[in-house]
């Protein structure tokens, strides 16, 4: 069991930072594999909060080793200033910390080009405005920017040149705004690349290396399976594959397999943004669930829709990025509810539906529920939780074929148990 995914089972904020934390301390390396610092993973390192965009969660521990894979889309100056404010709490060398030469660079046009999108066009989906989505497209149009053109300005001028054909028109014909020009963005690209060029370095040869003298290597995803490019609520996606699909394409499997998946859930439902959600929760106790959880995103500071837990959705994810088992997280948010439901299947149509697969409209799902007794558990003994609450895990468990492998129920790694060995 030396390679174990953390993949994220609804859409995004389940909680994977504080468990890729945890289980860091048994990884040699932690690698992220796709998405950029839309991203937010927040993690309690002693009286601290850190919020890591970009950088790898393994990185406050000093026997691991963090990297950016080449399916990463990187924003050099967001994380230089991420790097800025991890190294108050702990020390990060080239050693430490790697990035791949061939992750995707997103320039000043792809962050414009993404703000203009959202705030401007009648089609939002709700993204962040970092420029993932266009820093994406080029990748695959063939134009991007890579992390090794930023080191040659001969190189960054041409390939910006042909990144900017296209653009350049639609900044001043279409959307009317002003742009930098080609020679102020090699320039800043440059010096930024001078600033990170210590870190760069080919991670596809390294983590082949490495897995094949058997290190233990952690693959952290950002956001969640139901975000993914192939795999998601489309339109309302992100432009990666966050999925497990996406470790063998942004980082590379020695084996072409990994041992363990690991999927993390939220105890609940919560979403970001735009698209449908059946659990939504439109009562004044979604209102509630909201404020005892603290439900705003790590990165955009927005408000997220709260709702029951979904089994159809989490059934999709297993299937679709073939988990081993979840992480069942932010359990203390329900503890003390006056209800409990889960959302054990849909009506669309007058048929039932236990999956939700893709082809299902979402925005016609009925969700249909079961009332459960609701817990009160202080979570103060580890090996013992009420029998409301083991009958809420055991309904998930035989809903989604799958074991609860971890119980979450706080920021603190004092405040998660493990039900499974990892690692082992």
């Amino acid at each position: 069991m030396n390679t174990l995914a953390i993949i994220g089972a609804q859409w995004g904020d389940e909680g994977k930072g504080k468990i890729t934390d945890l289980l860091g301390q048994k990884a040699d390396i932690v690698v992220r594999f796709q998405g950029g610092n839309n991203a937010g993973h927040t993690i309690i390192f002693g009286d601290k909060k850190i919020i890591l965009h970009q950088i790898p969660s393994g990185i406050l521990h000093d026997n691991c080793i963090s990297v950016i894979a080449h399916g990463v889309v990187f924003e050099p100056e967001a994380f230089l200033k991420e790097l800025e404010d991890v190294k108050k709490h702990i020390d990060v060398t080239p050693e430490r910390l790697k990035i791949s030469l061939n992750a995707t660079v997103i320039t000043t046009y792809h962050k414009l080009l993404d703000a203009i999108r959202e705030g401007k066009t009648s089609n939002k989906i709700g993204t962040t405005g970092k420029g993932i989505g266009p820093a994406y497209e080029d990748k695959v149009a063939r134009r991007a920017i890579k992390i090794k053109d930023l080191f040659d300005k001969e190189i960054l001028t041409k390939k910006l040149s042909i990144a900017l054909e296209e653009k350049s028109y639609l900044f001043e014909h279409f959307y009317k705004t002003e742009f930098p020009t080609i020679e102020q963005e090699v320039e800043r690209l440059y010096s930024l690349g001078q600033e990170i060029f210590k870190y760069v370095c080919d991670t596809f040869n390294y983590l082949d290396t490495a897995q094949r003298d058997g290190k233990k290597v952690l693959f952290e995803g950002a956001q969640g399976v139901l975000l993914d490019i192939d795999y998601g609520s489309y339109p309302y996606v992100t432009s990666s594959s966050t999925g497990a699909a996406g470790i063998m394409t942004g980082a590379g499997l020695s084996n072409g397999a990994c041992g363990e998946k690991l999927g993390i859930v939220k105890a609940y439902t919560t979403r970001v943004g735009e698209g449908p959600m059946p659990t939504e929760i439109a009562e004044e106790i979604g209102d509630q669930i909201q404020k005892i959880g603290h439900e705003f995103g790590a990165t955009t500071g927005r408000r997220r829709r709260c709702g029951w837990i979904d089994l159809p959705i989490l059934k999709y994810s297993v299937k679709c990025s073939s988990l081993t088992s979840i992480a069942l997280t932010k359990l203390d948010v329900l503890s003390g509810l006056s209800e409990l439901k889960v959302c054990y299947a849909y009506e669309i149509d007058g048929k039932e539906y236990d999956c939700a697969y893709p082809g299902l409209d979402l925005a016609k799902a009925k969700p249909l529920y079961k009332s459960l007794k609701p817990f009160n558990d202080t979570f103060a003994d580890e090996n013992t939780y009420s029998a409301e609450l083991e009958d809420y895990i055991k309904m998930i468990e035989e809903g989604i074929g799958v074991k609860v492998g971890i119980v979450a129920f706080g920021p603190e790694r004092s405040q998660i148990h493990f039900r499974q060995n990892y690692f082992q």
